[in-house]
């Protein structure tokens, strides 16, 4: 229905360029196939054959250059970029990781004023280059108010930079490295490129046993000229921001991808294997494993689809996009960890063979939550913008499916990366009105009941100093936008009321849970744990619907697809 399966590819697309890349992408994989795949992960071969791939069909160069830079084709435009991020995610995220890093590299570069750095950006992009973001630091991570890497002008007008930077993906081969850091002379932040090329770059080693090189390297008086600055000061800091901000969402794209795989794989094998005289698949608890799996799949495409139209008409006045990107960084990437556990319960033993793409995708998954931020640290900026959605609502036009070819000039364009707790929403009512589902509205009233526990007994002073009740808060908080965008894309996508109302049996036991932890925190009061006692309910019974869901939409993928052996 809503799924990616490379032997069908349905998604609307009006760019004919784009459906040639994934179309070409996947028969890329396809003819490596799966042994190959497998043996190439295990053994930890650099990836050439696929960089080969990339130069040889442009790539990189058509999906991340802005037009000015660029062909008739390229473009930076988050509808296709979606859809490229899913398909490796589905093949291998080694594959993905090295688009990521390149991704994150690019935007400092594409913020800057520096005319010469993009072009020259432009031109290696299209001889089939990568890029790095040399962002964090082994003893900071990405805390960027304490990095260290120092740049120091020169008597010659020129600078050298001195310092390291630590789990750089791309960093042995990127001839543009973003780098982050300070001014020695006035404590001014800077962006900066570097070249692993360069003599005075220094690779230390790669920091992850992996196919990936994700790298520390040091900087050792590396000579730099006015040319490779890109930003100084406010503008460092916020191109910092902004370009974390963007590429974070490419993660929940990776994550649909590995899940959407692993999904087809355990159905297929569960599905043909017999146990006690009957099939895996005939037990009770392995169909509501399944079901469980394939509804919050389908839930997880659906908001970072969503959340991407978000992206794509942001402006000064509309920057909603920046809570449902960050609900993509949290939310979507964990649903994949539990997407994968429900389907590892159902194989077991089987996930842990070498020739599995699921073997992979177990140990994959658990990357994505924490890359770009941690969970916590997405929930703490979700929770900067929870007083404005319930409270502060208000009107905009109604935001389409936004498919047109265009770039996404705003990313590029945003400004001051602050001001997030000014940023207004439309009223998320007018997403749980628009459906009549038991489930739904089951959910609904427990949102209500939420909403009330804010305005009447909110989080007092030291309440608000505790992270731990928090982030419980943050977890009720992501649930409701989370189901709030489903549910507007699944109208956008056409997508039957039996699935939906499958999705919200998940969510009100996901928001049901939620509660129970908030109520047993230390510091929930007596006022806070009565609403918690509330919002706990039971889903909608409906076993005519279950059973359909099970039968036209999960059981029904049982051999949808096998990778190419």
């Amino acid at each position: 229905m809503i799924l990616l399966n490379p032997r069908k590819l349905s998604r609307d697309n009006p760019d004919g360029r784009a459906l040639e890349i994934m179309a070409g992408t996947i028969d890329f994989f396809e003819k490596k196939g799966k042994k190959r795949l497998k043996e190439d992960a295990h053994q930890r071969v650099w990836y050439d054959d696929f960089l080969k791939f990339v130069k040889d069909e442009k790539i990189f160069a058509t999906l991340l250059t802005p037009p000015k830079y660029g062909s008739t084709d390229s473009r930076w435009d988050t509808f296709r970029n979606v859809d490229f991020n899913e398909i490796l995610g589905f093949y291998g995220l080694h594959y993905w990781y090295t688009w990521q890093v390149t991704t994150l590299g690019l935007g400092p570069i594409w913020m800057s004023r520096n005319e010469e750095a993009k072009r020259r950006a432009a031109q290696l992009l299209k001889d089939g280059a990568v890029f790095a973001f040399g962002l964090s630091e082994r003893e900071h991570g990405a805390d960027v108010y304490s990095t260290e890497m120092t740049v120091t002008p020169q008597p010659d007008g020129s600078y050298t930079a001195n310092g390291e930077k630590y789990y750089i993906g791309n960093g042995n081969v990127a001839p543009m490295v973003s780098t982050f850091g300070k001014m020695a002379d006035t404590g001014d932040y800077v962006f900066f490129v570097a070249n692993f090329a360069k003599p005075n770059y220094e690779l230390l080693k790669n920091v992850t046993a992996s196919q990936s090189y994700v790298a520390a390297f040091a900087l050792r008086d590396y000579p730099i000229s006015e040319s490779d600055i890109l930003s100084k000061g406010r503008e460092a800091w916020d191109t910092a921001l902004n370009t974390v901000n963007i590429c974070k969402f490419n993660l929940g794209a990776a994550s649909i991808g590995i899940s959407t795989h692993a999904f087809y794989e355990a159905i297929t094998h569960a599905a043909n294997r017999r146990l006690y005289g009957m099939y895996v698949t005939d037990f009770p608890h392995v169909k509501q494993m399944f079901t469980d799996a394939y509804a919050r799949l389908v839930a997880m495409k659906l908001f970072t689809l969503r959340a991407a139209d978000y992206m794509r008409v942001a402006s000064p006045k509309d920057r909603r996009y920046l809570l449902y990107n960050s609900v993509v960084k949290m939310k979507v990437t964990t649903q994949g960890e539990e997407v994968i556990d429900l389907l590892w319960n159902v194989i077991a033993a089987k996930g842990f063979e070498r020739d599995m793409y699921f073997e992979g995708a177990a140990m994959d998954i658990r990357a994505l939550p924490k890359l770009e931020g941690t969970v916590h640290v997405n929930i703490a900026l979700i929770l900067k913008f929870i007083a404005n959605y319930f409270f502060n609502s208000t009107e905009y036009a109604n935001v389409s499916q936004r498919s047109e070819p265009k770039n996404d000039d705003y990313l590029f364009q945003q400004g001051p990366a602050k001001g997030m707790g000014d940023i207004q929403f439309h009223d998320y009512n007018i997403a749980y009105s628009d459906w009549d589902l038991p489930n739904v509205n089951v959910f609904r009233e427990q949102t209500a009941v939420f909403s009330e526990m804010l305005a009447a007994a909110p989080p007092d002073e030291s309440q608000r100093r505790d992270t731990d009740f928090l982030l419980t808060v943050g977890e009720i908080f992501t649930l409701v936008a989370y189901g709030q965008l489903i549910l507007e894309n699944a109208r956008i996508c056409d997508v039957p009321a039996d699935v939906v109302d499958q999705i919200f049996d998940c969510f009100v036991r996901d928001l049901s849970k939620f509660a129970l932890q908030l109520y047993s925190k230390p510091g929930c009061n007596t006022e806070q744990a009565a609403y918690c006692l509330k919002m706990i309910r039971k889903p909608a019974v409906d076993d005519d619907r279950y059973e359909r869901v099970w039968r036209d939409y999960v059981y029904a993928l049982k051999g949808a697809y096998e990778m190419t052996p």
